[in-house]
C-alpha cells in the first residue's frame, strides 16, 4: 500500500496505523497550506519591494476584512467536511446532499458579502485604520487607504470564486482525495506566484496586480475541482439537485461556526491592533502585516496537521472508537509543538534576516532609504517579542480544533474566544498606555500563553471524563 493513495476508504480510518493515517492525510495538506503561506510571503515581498512600505500598510489594513470574507468560505468548507466524516462514521446516507448545499450556501453568502462590502469599502477601511493621501513638499504622498481600496474592491468582486474554491477543496480532501486536493492547491499557488511577478513588475499594475493574480489562479483551481465532482465515478459527485436542507445547513453552520469565529475574532483583533498602532504611524501597521505573514506560515503547517486529524478523529469518534480518536489528538499535539518551537527559534535568532526579506534598505532615494531602515528596526523588535511563546500556540490550536471535530463547537468557540478576544483585547487597551507600541507586541504572547494554559486544562477535564 503506497503512502499517497488516490482514495483513502472509510475502513482504513478505523484500522490503519494512526501515524500513517495522520501523515497521509496531513502531509498533502501541510504541503498545500505551507505553499499557500509561502505564496502570501512572496506576495508581500513583491508588494513591499515592488510597490512600497505604504502598500504593505494598505495590505495590512485589508487583512481583517478579507479574514471575515474568507471566514464564510472556511465555515462552510470545514463544517461540511466535518459533517461528512461524522455521517460516514455513523453509516448515514445523507452524504450526497452535502455537496449541493455547500454550493448554494456559498452563492448566498457571496452575494451578501459583495452587497455589503463593495458599496462600503472606504468607510470600512477607514474604520480599520487606513490613512488618507497627504501632500509633502508639493507632492501627493499616497496613504494606505489608496492602496487598500484598490486591492479590496477587486477581491470582493471575486469573493464567490475564492470561497467556492476553498470550501469545495476541503470537501475534496476529506472525501478521500488528499493528494488531489494538495496538487490543485499547489497548481493554483504556482500560477499565482508567476502572475504576481508578471502583473506587479512586468505590467506595472501595482497592488491591483496582486489581487488580479489571486482571482485568476483560484478560478483555474475551482474549474478543476468542479470537473472532479462532475465525474460519477468519484466517491461524492453531482448526482441530482437538492434544495437547501434545513438540518444539513444547520449542522454545517453549527460545526463550522468555530472556524468562522476564529477568523472573525482575528479580524476584530486586527482592528484593535491596527487602531492601537495607528497613533505611531502606518509603518507600525506595515510591521504587523509582515509579522502576520510570517506567523501564518507556521500556523498553516499546524492547520495542515489539523486537517489530517479531522477525518480520523471525526470517523472514529462517530463510530464510538474514542481511544483511537484521543490517540490521534495526542500525536497531533506533539507534532504541533515541535513545529512551533522551530518557528520560535528562527524568529528569536534571525529576526533581521526575516524582516529584510520584505524591506529594501538600499533604495537610491535617501528619504525612502531612511524610512525603510526605521521600518526594519521596529519590525525586528516586534518579531522578537511576538514569537516568544510560540510553542504553546500549537497546542492551543490543536485542542480547540479537536473539540470542533468531535461535534463540541461551543467549547471550541469558547477556547477560540479566550485567545482572540477575552485576553488579547483588554491587554491591547491597557499595555500600550504604559509601553507604547511595544505594549501592542507584548499583548500577543501574554494572551497566547494564558489561553494555551486554559485549553490544556479543558482537555484535562475532558480526558478525565472519558475515563469514567
Amino acid at each position: 500500500m503506497s503512502f499517497f493513495e488516490k482514495h483513502i476508504t472509510p475502513d482504513k480510518l478505523a484500522k490503519d496505523s494512526i501515524w500513517k493515517l495522520l501523515f497521509r492525510f496531513s502531509l498533502p495538506a501541510i504541503i498545500a497550506m505551507s505553499a499557500t503561506s509561502l505564496y502570501n510571503l512572496t506576495d508581500s515581498i513583491f508588494i513591499g519591494r515592488g510597490v512600497g512600505a505604504m502598500a504593505m500598510a494598505g495590505l495590512g489594513i485589508t487583512l481583517p476584512i478579507m479574514n471575515i470574507v474568507s471566514a464564510l468560505g472556511s465555515m462552510v468548507g470545514i463544517g461540511a467536511s466535518a459533517l461528512f466524516s461524522l455521517l460516514l462514521g455513523q453509516n448515514k446516507n445523507e452524504t450526497e446532499k452535502i455537496l449541493p448545499n455547500v454550493i448554494l450556501l456559498n452563492i448566498i453568502l457571496a452575494f451578501l458579502v459583495f452587497s455589503i462590502g463593495f458599496f462600503f469599502t472606504e468607510p470600512l477601511l477607514q474604520l480599520f485604520g487606513a490613512s488618507e493621501d497627504i501632500i509633502i513638499s508639493g507632492e501627493i504622498q499616497k496613504g494606505s487607504l489608496n492602496y487598500a481600496k484598490t486591492y479590496l474592491k477587486i477581491l470582493l468582486f471575486g469573493n464567490l470564486i475564492t470561497n467556492m474554491y476553498l470550501s469545495l477543496n476541503e470537501l475534496l480532501r476529506v472525501s478521500g482525495y488528499p493528494q488531489k486536493s494538495m496538487l490543485i492547491m499547489l497548481a493554483s499557488i504556482s500560477l499565482n506566484c508567476v502572475l504576481d511577478g508578471w502583473f506587479i513588475f512586468g505590467l506595472k499594475w501595482g497592488i491591483a496586480g496582486s489581487a488580479y493574480a489571486t482571482l485568476c489562479s483560484q478560478s483555474v483551481a475551482l474549474l478543476i475541482i468542479l470537473l472532479h465532482f462532475s465525474k460519477k465515478t468519484n466517491f461524492i459527485h453531482f448526482s441530482k439537485f437538492y434544495p437547501l436542507q434545513t438540518h444539513i445547513v444547520k449542522s454545517i453552520l453549527k460545526i463550522g461556526a468555530a472556524s468562522f469565529l476564529l477568523h472573525f475574532c482575528t479580524s476584530i483583533v486586527v482592528f484593535f491592533i491596527n487602531n492601537a498602532l495607528s497613533p505611531f504611524g502606518d509603518l507600525y501597521i506595515g510591521t504587523y502585516s509582515i509579522i502576520n505573514r510570517v506567523v501564518m506560515l507556521f500556523i498553516m503547517i499546524i492547520a495542515g496537521f489539523n486537517q489530517g486529524m479531522q477525518p480520523i478523529v471525526g470517523y472514529n469518534y462517530g463510530a464510538k472508537n474514542n481511544q483511537r480518536a484521543l490517540k490521534t489528538l495526542k500525536l497531533t499535539i506533539f507534532c504541533a509543538v515541535i513545529i512551533m518551537s522551530i518557528g520560535c527559534l528562527l524568529a528569536e535568532n534571525f529576526p533581521q534576516q526575516i524582516a529584510s526579506l520584505f524591506i529594501d534598505t538600499q533604495n537610491e532615494n535617501l528619504a525612502i532609504q531612511t524610512q525603510n531602515i526605521f521600518f526594519l528596526n521596529i519590525t525586528v523588535e516586534a518579531i522578537r517579542i511576538v514569537f516568544i511563546v510560540f510553542p504553546l500556540i500549537g497546542c492551543q490550536i490543536v485542542i480547540s480544533n479537536f473539540f470542533q471535530f468531535i461535534g463540541k463547537p461551543y467549547l471550541s468557540i469558547f477556547l477560540t474566544l479566550t485567545r482572540q478576544i477575552l485576553f488579547l483585547i483588554p491587554l491591547l487597551l491597557i499595555l500600550p498606555e504604559f509601553f507604547g507600541a511595544k505594549g501592542v507586541w507584548m499583548s500577543m504572547p501574554i494572551a497566547d500563553g494564558v489561553a494555551s494554559i486554559l485549553a490544556i486544562i479543558a482537555l484535562f477535564f475532558f480526558l478525565k471524563k472519558q475515563t469514567h
